[in-house]
């Protein structure tokens, strides 16, 4: 196979490469398919083509082959485009077992010297890698992965003029965009109900409108969902003009159907301009709510957070709104005490390890850190000892200092044998309290520590940092001990 690496090298430096020096050998003139058919390179004269670069073994490029599929499905009525296949497989079992879900051409996986050349040819460093060629041969692009995920089969011919005139069009659709650029496509100019009516978009205008990104199978989305419903509810009672529509990103119909039980509108499933706004509302995080204003322009990207936080009484969602919240919120810091953090109707005590109860008022004066952890935890589990170790040298230095353990265990005897190890208080498990201090102190991971002085104001959510930094000499975790510190260094 010596002549096909020649043959490939000869084409490094031309404007065109030919397909048949680029995928051919003195041994061989065909490209195969799943089945085991040999195609003649010769066939692919006067097509578009895409090298695609990829393996079993990686995780990205499996999530990236369906929607490849999808597009090469989408666009292989044409004609005039075909994707090869460039294994960087390590077997040749493995090779068979991806290819088999690919309906496009492949180089054999046994000519392992022409697959390297079109490595170093086309400069592969990482994979999946797409190189897109127009029907000459000429490179259109090798950033054709990206190209695919953006614009999908809408990016065909995929030349620079094409690509040019898509990002034109969508900077237009933003400096215009209305409830009807955003939600209307080609093909439809409804949304949808949960009983399977259709609503036309031209409806929504003139409305404040939540875009509702959900992934039901996403915890965090399962677990909001019901929360926004219950705002959304009271919403729609108190007579607001306001109007949810869910952009579900779920892959499985059942899965659509979970997220669409609440009785807010929706974009059909795997409709295509789900994924249109996902991109083009930047989506990197769920659950993720867009509010569009009567207008149809954006009102915020994404105030999932204060719906959680603060319910209807962040609508109507605009700037001058969250103002107002963030006003309270100053006044509502400065006004911070340990009873009102940790005392919520008659819920006004912790527990110790024997369960004997704790009033919340015998811990005012206190230094007090509450500390979000859990038994399936691996970090929780590493850091719990290091706070033990620190716990016990703090309270030999300070009477008025102690620890609350607000579980996330996911069940009582979980609870209790992680809690077991602990020598200092904590709530009761299932206690209330946990949901309201998780949003209160925006606790998105865990194990998170967070200091409460004795004024009881919040000193610093980075105790954790500050403990596995410097230890018990950390203490009271003050600005003032930080700048004692770094002195004394």
């Amino acid at each position: 196979m010596a002549e096909a690496s020649s043959n490939v090298v000869e084409t490094i430096n031309s404007d065109c490469h030919d397909f048949k020096s680029l995928f051919s050998t003195s041994e061989r003139d065909f490209l195969v398919r799943n089945n085991s058919d040999q195609v003649k390179i010769e066939c692919l004269k006067g097509k578009k083509l895409g090298l695609y670069f990829s393996a079993s073994w990686c995780g990205p490029c499996l999530r990236f082959t369906p929607k490849l599929v999808e597009v090469h499905s989408e666009l292989s009525p044409k004609g005039d485009f075909e994707i090869i296949f460039v294994s960087r497989d390590k077997d040749e079992e493995s090779f068979n077992g991806y290819f088999s879900k690919m309906p496009w051409l492949a180089i054999p996986f046994s000519d392992s010297e022409t697959r390297s050349s079109l490595v170093k040819l086309f400069k592969v460093m990482g994979i999946p890698h797409l190189v897109l060629l127009d029907e000459n041969g000429k490179v259109l692009t090798d950033e054709g992965v990206e190209i695919i995920l953006e614009y999908g089969k809408d990016g065909y011919p995929f030349t620079p003029e094409k690509i040019q005139q898509l990002k034109d069009l969508e900077e237009k659709a933003r400096k215009e965009q209305s409830i009807k650029t955003l939600l209307v496509s080609h093909s439809r100019d409804f949304v949808v109900t949960s009983d399977g009516n259709e609503v036309p978009v031209s409806e929504l205008e003139g409305k404040t409108v939540g875009l509702y990104f959900s992934v039901s199978s996403y915890k965090a989305s399962a677990d909001f969902t019901p929360k926004l419903a219950e705002v959304y509810k009271k919403l729609k009672e108190n007579g607001e003009n306001f109007e949810i529509v869910l952009i579900s990103i779920d892959d499985e119909e059942d899965s659509f159907k979970e997220s669409f039980m609440a009785p807010w509108l929706a974009l059909p499933f795997k409709d295509e301009t789900c994924k249109k706004l996902a991109r083009y509302f930047e989506l990197s995080t769920l659950p993720t709510v867009v509010i569009i204003g009567p207008d149809g322009k954006t009102l915020h990207s994404n105030v999932a957070e204060a719906i959680e936080e603060h319910g209807i009484q962040a609508y109507p969602f605009t700037p001058e709104k969250f103002a107002e919240i963030a006003e309270i919120e100053k006044a509502k810091e400065a006004a911070q005490t340990l009873e009102s953090i940790l005392i919520s109707a008659d819920l006004d005590f912790v527990i110790g390890n024997d369960g004997a109860k704790v009033q919340v008022t015998d811990l005012v004066g206190k230094t007090v850190l509450l500390y979000f952890s859990a038994h399936w935890c691996p970090p929780c589990r590493a850091f719990t000892p290091k706070l033990v170790e620190v716990y016990k040298k703090i309270k030999a230095m300070d009477e008025a200092f102690e620890v609350v353990f607000i579980s996330s265990d996911r069940d009582q005897a979980s609870f209790e044998e992680y809690y077991s190890g602990m020598p200092w208080l904590a709530l009761p498990f299932g206690d209330a309290r946990k949901p309201l201090l998780s949003r209160k102190f925006n606790v998105r991971g865990i194990p998170m520590l967070i200091t409460i002085g004795p004024t009881g104001k919040t000193v610093t959510k980075e105790t954790r940092n500050l403990i596995m930094a410097h230890g018990a000499d950390a203490y009271p975790f003050t600005e003032e001990r930080l700048s004692e510190i770094e002195a004394e260094h």
